[in-house]
């Protein structure tokens, strides 16, 4: 049995090992001339790590490093909005691992055989009868897995009436700070706009920034310094310590839902089947739980009862997430005085219950 599986990304990576370590035979199409990732980091979260559990990769990304997950949200004063009991979250759920996305790439590519990867292969059209096109030729498989991100190939070729991805009304840049003395995790919100920071194992500080903004609009580290130069401690620091070169910006898109993640001998999952913003995180553990969940189904059932067994699993769970994601971070990006006042008085006066089932839906995934 064939896997052809378009992008080779977290998702797609880690479907060629769910795949390979089964017994099929896999191909991955990159449209990039190599495999590898934006210099931002990843934190891998409980469930996230619970699947790479079943291909023997957790444990090795737990011994990289661990991390706390995010004990609250500040206020741009540095006063605290609202406190996570980090303890408890991980005695109930598990560990977090925050590594550069970079090095979780290549961790996934090395479960790869390296005649399985093909860099610098643009994917034009994709078939439910299991046929790639691409610029190299055409590849045949039993299944094709769609896992070429928001703007998906495989998607617009699969489902050419499936709505677009929308624009969600906030744009997001990333970067490595060099070694800082800094606390844990933190996320700070202000009006419209937000700024986190969390330590990697090598002593670095991956930050993001999420700004309310039109699509398309572009700004320099310049102008990152002068809108965040206010805010507490250690966060204009961290902007003065990186150069232009080190910033990533990207505009952040929604996925409106499929009803379906299948059809013919097409799989899309991650960003191709439902993209979400970045407010809980949840993107690539997504993506992961996807990846293993369709190779454990298609293997064990046979290609078309395997498919229905998957988008039974996955849609409703992934859809939920994408609908949390956006709840969680409306609040962050309201720019009304009025609104971004009564929050900041009534976030700290939450029950921890609110916040609990948010998490307890999102990292109690089992297969």
């Amino acid at each position: 049995m064939k896997a052809v599986i378009v992008g080779g990304g977290i998702g797609g990576l880690t479907a060629a090992i769910a795949f390979h370590q089964r017994g099929w035979q896999v191909e991955v199409l990159e449209r990039a001339p190599e495999f590898t990732e934006v210099g931002a980091g990843l934190v891998v979260q409980p469930n996230g790590l619970r699947a790479l559990d079943l291909l023997g990769l957790g444990d090795v990304l737990r011994a990289r490093g661990l991390s706390d997950p995010l004990p609250g949200i500040r206020h741009k004063s540095g006063a605290w909005l609202t406190r996570i009991d980090v303890d408890d979250l991980k005695r109930r759920f598990g560990q977090w691992v925050t590594q550069h996305r970079a090095d979780v790439v290549d961790l996934l590519r090395a479960g790869v055989p390296v005649d399985s990867l093909r860099p610098g292969t643009e994917v034009r059209e994709v078939r439910t009868d299991g046929t790639v096109v691409h610029n190299n030729g055409t590849s045949t498989a039993d299944l094709v897995v769609g896992a070429d991100g928001v703007h998906s190939v495989t998607r617009r070729s699969v489902w050419p009436r499936a709505s677009a991805p929308r624009y969600v009304g906030y744009t997001t840049w990333r970067l490595i700070a060099p070694p800082q003395p800094i606390e844990g995790h933190t996320e700070t919100w202000g009006r419209g706009e937000r700024f986190g920071y969390q330590r990697l194992p090598d002593g670095r500080v991956y930050c993001y920034m999420i700004v309310n903004a039109s699509a398309g609009s572009r700004g320099d580290l310049a102008h990152l310094r002068e809108r965040f130069a206010d805010w507490h401690d250690p966060i204009p620091a961290l902007l003065s310590s990186v150069h232009e070169d080190a910033v990533v910006q990207h505009d952040s898109y929604e996925l409106p839902d499929l009803s379906t993640y299948v059809a013919g001998k097409v799989a899309i999952l991650g960003d191709a089947a439902h993209a979400m913003t970045p407010n809980l995180g949840q993107g690539a553990c997504q993506a992961i739980e996807d990846a293993v969940t369709l190779a454990a189904m298609v293997d064990k059932l046979g290609v078309p009862e395997g498919l229905e067994a998957y988008d039974r699993a996955r849609t409703p769970r992934t859809q939920m997430i994408v609908r949390r994601s956006r709840q969680f971070g409306a609040a962050a990006h309201w720019n009304s005085a009025t609104l971004t006042a009564l929050r900041d008085a009534v976030f700290p006066r939450l029950p921890q219950s609110f916040i609990d089932r948010t998490f307890a839906a999102t990292y109690t995934w089992t297969m």
